[in-house]
């Protein structure tokens, strides 16, 4: 048995480094995801749930709304395990449609709000949701998206039905005045039913379907598609309370009852659904509600609420550390940042810390782990430029192409993970299943390395891995070097046909405002720092680069208009 402890031990380098007040394990409810809500408004019914541009909901009233909402879901024909799609952005209407859609048995779809008609044509389709719940500026869309799909209703709300008296009765007029062309008219006959009439016919019973938390499904959570087409991860109840805990109890120091979040990551995404939404109902904190990243709004919002946890992406901390105001104002009131779905630059870690006064640190994860793998500790030993360790509970391996045997420590290889937030497979792709899937382990497709502390390093995506004259690149590397340099703001490599060495390096390059620099000078720059192979051989100055609401580069993007620019 001693033998045995020791080699767990081995395996698990990284436990060494956990603070004393996280447990290696925990017991996990098996539950529908919903009691986390029911739970916190039956302890703290007149705490604040959400905070939405001045409009304030406690948990008592959000439950009571979410039961409202479930018991009408049911009334119009929403059965157990019947998919219920939601297409919205942050506002107090998404979270009771989740919570609601969950107490009622149903699936929950979360559907990116900015897909165009084909994307969004695809994810109905593929997924067979029945009912769509949208924003009225986005029915044209979906009405043209629904035909050939099983969507056979759709209910239709406004950023007015969450918004504080006076800007709900404004809100209209600025609508028409940002929108002159947009003239949203339906009737019910076309299976259009408005938000505030379903809510009004619905009963306040209170309703909680019993699930089997371990096979029964919570939602089909889209992948970005961010290197190719979207497929629909299956996370079940107990995935996303695991993941949900898990976090939790990183974030030792966090009250029950006390914390506020900023809700800049968009809740349809899982990293903010689990890292916001999710993470913040369990806390009983305060959601405070962004209906889209906007530096100048997320400052007010800090200045108004004093929010003590900003999870975010790279992109959102690089845009206040631009903001002409971030320097007068005060964050100190933030105690926590999270950083996910995309590298965290070493510069950018360490000028907001200064900024703020609190921590930022980075995760890693992915959809498929719901999404959260990986965390520096928060209050204890980190390592800057690695993800961290793994969370209770998490097996990683890096390994190679042929089996799941661990590589030597320091050898790039493939990151497995072994958890009980890793997905249930694919919806509707047992093939795509079985290929990453196997033993309980899943390959995650991402390149990486382990340290002797258990510390992991993500090198880049496998399919991003730039093979130049027999050479492997990995954008990643290259990215931060750029990085580095003081005139550029934002950077994106990836390899692209070369005739000599079959791919070579490519640079897309946003500079801060006010700064020049020829493509001379980044070589210069970049052959200081890298290897001659690793050099981009061509830059591309841009305004922007294409970016996913979460703030990921979209590499596919890029290669679909380098594609049609060949053509």
């Amino acid at each position: 048995m001693e033998e045995n402890l020791e080699d767990w031990k081995n395996d698990r380098p990284w436990l060494k480094h956990y603070p004393f007040e996280v447990s290696q394990t925990f017991d996990y409810p098996q539950t529908n995801v919903a009691r986390i809500l029911l739970d916190s408004a039956r302890d703290f019914p007149n705490k604040e749930a959400i905070d939405f541009l001045g409009k304030s909901y406690t948990y008592k009233e959000l439950l009571r709304l979410c039961f409202k909402m479930a018991n009408a879901l049911r009334a119009i024909g929403i059965a157990k395990g019947d998919r219920l799609a939601i297409m919205l952005p942050n506002c107090p209407q998404a979270v009771i449609a989740y919570y609601a859609g969950l107490m009622a048995g149903a699936i929950v779809v979360q559907t990116n709000p900015i897909y165009t008609e084909r994307e969004l044509h695809f994810q109905l389709a593929d997924c067979g949701a029945a009912t769509l719940i949208t924003l009225d500026l986005l029915l044209p869309r979906v009405l043209k998206a629904r035909e050939g799909t099983a969507i056979r209703q759709i209910i239709v709300t406004s950023l007015s039905d969450g918004l504080p008296f006076p800007k709900n009765a404004l809100y209209p007029i600025k609508r028409r005045k940002e929108y002159p062309e947009l003239k949203v008219k339906y009737k019910a006959s076309d299976g259009v039913l408005r938000w505030s009439s379903v809510l009004r016919r619905g009963q306040e019973t209170p309703i909680c379907e019993e699930v089997d938390a371990e096979t029964e499904l919570a939602m089909i959570q889209y992948t970005g598609g961010t290197t190719g087409r979207p497929k629909g991860v299956m996370l079940t109840h107990a995935n996303l309370l695991a993941n949900t805990l898990q976090l939790s109890n990183w974030c030792y120091r966090l009250e029950q009852g006390k914390e506020s979040y900023l809700a800049a990551l968009p809740l349809f995404h899982v990293f903010g659904l689990t890292v916001l939404m999710n993470q913040a109902v369990y806390k009983a904190g305060t959601l405070l509600l962004i209906p889209r990243f906007d530096p100048k709004l997320v400052l007010e919002t800090i200045r108004r609420r004093r929010p003590t946890i900003f999870p975010g992406a790279p992109t959102m901390y690089i845009a206040l550390l631009n903001h002409p105001s971030a320097q007068k104002d005060d964050l100190r009131s933030v105690k926590i940042c999270v950083s996910g779905a995309a590298p965290l630059p070493r510069e950018v870690q360490e000028k907001f810390e200064q900024l703020s006064g609190g921590r930022l640190i980075e995760g890693y994860g992915l959809t498929e782990t719901s999404p959260v793998s990986h965390c520096n500790p928060i209050w204890g030993f980190r390592k800057s430029g690695t993800v961290g360790i793994p969370l209770p509970d998490t097996d990683v391996r890096i390994v190679g192409e042929e089996s799941l045997d661990p590589l030597p420590i320091g050898e790039i290889g493939e990151i497995a993970i072994r958890g009980p937030q890793v997905m249930a497979g694919y919806w509707d792709r047992p093939e795509e299943s079985a290929a990453v899937l196997r033993d309980g382990w899943l390959r995650t497709g991402d390149l990486g390395t382990m340290d002797e502390d258990g510390y992991f390093t993500i090198i880049d995506r496998k399919k991003d891995l730039i093979l130049a004259g027999g050479y492997n690149v990995y954008p990643r590397e290259v990215e931060e070097v750029l990085f580095e340099h003081p005139a550029i703001k934002e950077a994106s490599v990836m390899g692209v046909p070369d005739p000599y060495r079959g791919e070579t390096v490519k640079a897309f390059i946003v500079l801060k405002e006010g700064w020049q620099v020829s493509e001379m000078q980044l070589d210069r720059w970049c052959r200081d720092r890298l290897a001659a192979y690793k050099v981009p051989k061509h830059y591309e100055f841009r305004n922007e680069l294409p970016l996913s609401l979460i703030g990921k580069v979209l590499r596919r993007k890029l290669k679909e208009e380098l594609e049609e620019k060949v053509e």
